[in-house]
């Protein structure tokens, strides 16, 4: 059996990345319930209504889903007290050091994977007891690695230095893509660009509509000096590279920031001063469709893909 469908307790090692102001327990649950595994983002979330989102999530589906925990939240361990207070059985963690959380939720019972978009922390990975890895290549959408290194080198790299169940992420929203992660050495594949625009997402409809109108080079990487970052080029967008461009200093930038842009943008829809997180990806979503239909679709394209190979032979 594919060692993260098992791990996980799910059909199809397709797991749905825990995105800011997306992916709260309508879309979490609904991807749980057609096979996947659904993540809830609490990146986003204050302690109580993390709380909430998990209570909606386990009275919607009967079936495994889990937390994305980024440990550069400032109220990380109030989070964390929420995750073993309603009994969640798996976390994601990111944004930081593997070691740092992942004895206590392992002596907790819980099973662990973590996020990573290099090599040498995909071996802290492994020497901190994670369960899986998930690691993101440069394609992906919104908080992205330094190294701007991508998925199609990542995945065979991070292959070669550990045996850790393996999760393919960044530009991944069809099941060509799907198999091509599992060319390289991939066990699953985590999606998030393609779940932001579902029915289920808690995205507003005005960033549905501008991912699905974006096209190749309609994404860019900015703010290098604070943490890089991949959103639609909007205003903002513009605006953060006029002053990166002019020398700003980290100070100015965090400035910029601070302002709630995210959820100004990809909650409220205001697409002139917010962030539009999304991945590269966005330039093959034409349309918005149930969590279950993305699903079914990845899986049968996978299927077709993967059978179809015999005919590629040299």
């Amino acid at each position: 059996m594919n060692r993260v469908s098992s791990l996980f307790g799910i059909r199809y090692p397709i797991v749905q990345a825990g995105m800011i102001w997306c992916s709260g327990w309508e879309l979490a649950s609904a991807v749980s319930n057609a096979g996947g595994l659904g993540l809830i983002g609490s990146g986003s979330m204050y302690p109580d209504i993390l709380r909430q989102h998990i209570r909606k999530c386990k009275a919607a589906t009967d079936k495994p889903f889990g937390v994305n925990l980024p440990l550069i939240y400032k109220q990380v361990e109030d989070h964390i007290q929420v995750i073993l207070d309603e009994g969640v059985q798996i976390v994601f963690t990111s944004a930081g050091n593997p070691a740092k959380y992942t004895k206590f939720f392992k002596d907790h019972g819980l099973t662990v994977a973590h996020v990573i978009a290099n090599t040498k922390f995909a071996r802290k990975c492994e020497e901190a007891g994670v369960d899986a890895i998930v690691a993101e290549g440069f394609e992906a959408g919104g908080h992205n690695g330094i190294e701007e290194t991508t998925t199609m080198t990542l995945i065979p790299m991070v292959r070669e230095v550990t045996t850790l169940p393996l999760i393919a992420a960044g530009g991944i929203g069809t099941g060509a893509a799907m198999a091509a992660a599992f060319a390289l050495g991939a066990e699953g594949v985590q999606i998030g660009s393609r779940f932001v625009a579902s029915e289920e997402s808690s995205a507003h409809p005005v960033f549905k509509q501008k991912v699905m109108e974006a096209k190749d080079g309609d994404t860019g990487l900015i703010l290098k000096k604070v943490i890089p970052v991949r959103l639609i080029k909007t205003k903002f967008h513009d605006q953060v590279k006029e002053l990166e461009n002019r020398g700003a200093t980290r100070e100015e930038l965090m400035d910029l920031l601070g302002h709630g842009r995210a959820k100004m943008g990809m909650f409220e829809g205001n697409v002139d001063e917010g962030e539009l997180e999304i991945g590269q990806v966005s330039g093959l979503i034409r349309e918005v469709k149930p969590a279950a239909e993305i699903v079914a679709e990845i899986v049968r394209d996978f299927n077709l893909v993967i059978g179809g190979m015999g005919d590629l032979r040299i």
